[in-house]
């Protein structure tokens, strides 16, 4: 019978899980700013690997990112 089956729960809230998806989508966010700056021909040095958006930006926006998750993961609800 199905008396005996236990509901289920997920360990966090809702409210944990969209803070979570946030934090992911801000990492990637920031991994996306850190891509291109390459250079078609390898003998050729390009200096766009060293500009601000790839150097300062992109990292501090996945730092962020990474301290959104790790919030996610701590926030408690209040009862």
């Amino acid at each position: 019978m199905k008396n005996n089956e236990q509901k289920s729960e997920f360990l966090f809230d809702k409210i944990n899980y969209k803070i979570l998806l946030i934090g992911i989508a801000v990492i990637a966010i920031g991994f996306i700013l850190m891509s291109g700056g390459g250079s078609d021909n390898p003998k050729v040095f390009n200096d766009a690997i060293f500009n601000f958006r790839r150097i300062r930006l992109a990292p501090t926006v996945v730092l962020i990112g990474f301290g959104i998750t790790i919030y996610s993961i701590f926030k408690t609800q209040k009862k």
